[in-house]
C-alpha cells in the first residue's frame, strides 16, 4: 500500500499551509519530488493518485504536471540518472554528441536504464546554466563543459561508488 511515513504525512500537511484556504494545489510540486524520493525515484500512476487524494485534486491535475516537468520520472529510473541539456546553448556546444556518446556507451537510448541499472539517460531541456554548456545534472549537483573524456570518468566515478 502506498502511504507516507507519518513525519512525510506532517511535511506534506506543512507545504499545504503555506497556501491559503482551498489553493492546497499549489503544495503539488513539492509534495510530488517528496512522493518521488520516498517512492524509489520515480511516480506511477498509484503514486500519483494518493499524490491527488491528499492534495484533495482530482488525479489529471497531478498527471498533467508530473508528465510536464523533466524533474519528474513517471518510470523507474537508474541509481544514476544523467539529465543531459539538450536545448540552443548546450546543443551549439556539442551536447548531441554528449548524448550520440553516452548512448554509445553505456548501450541505452533515451530515456533507457542499462542492463545492471545504474545509469539511465535523459535528455532535458535548459537547465540553466548555458554559460557551462554542454552540461547535465547528476543527482543534485551540475556536471560542466563535458567532453567524452569527462563523461568517461563520471560513468568511472558513479560505478566505483555503487561497488562500495
Amino acid at each position: 500500500m502506498i502511504k507516507f511515513s507519518e513525519d512525510k504525512l506532517n511535511k506534506v500537511e506543512e507545504l499545504m499551509a503555506r497556501y491559503p484556504e482551498g489553493k492546497q494545489k499549489s503544495a503539488l510540486i513539492p509534495v510530488l519530488h517528496l512522493a518521488q524520493d520516498t517512492f524509489d525515484g520515480w511516480l506511477d500512476v498509484p503514486v500519483m493518485d494518493y499524490v491527488a487524494e491528499l492534495l484533495h485534486i482530482t488525479p489529471i491535475e497531478v498527471y498533467e504536471v508530473a508528465s510536464f516537468y523533466s524533474m519528474f520520472n513517471l518510470k523507474p529510473v537508474g541509481k544514476y540518472l544523467f539529465e543531459v541539456c539538450r536545448t540552443g546553448p548546450c546543443m551549439l556546444n556539442g551536447s548531441d554528441d554528449i548524448i550520440e556518446y553516452i548512448k554509445v556507451k553505456l548501450g541505452v537510448q533515451e530515456g533507457q536504464t542499462t542492463a545492471d541499472g545504474l545509469f539511465t539517460l535523459k535528455p532535458v531541456e535548459c537547465l540553466g546554466a548555458c554559460g557551462y554548456a554542454p552540461m547535465m545534472q547528476l543527482g543534485k549537483t551540475y556536471r560542466e563543459h563535458l567532453t567524452k573524456e569527462k563523461i568517461d570518468s563520471i560513468v568511472e566515478e558513479c560505478t566505483r561508488a555503487a561497488a562500495n
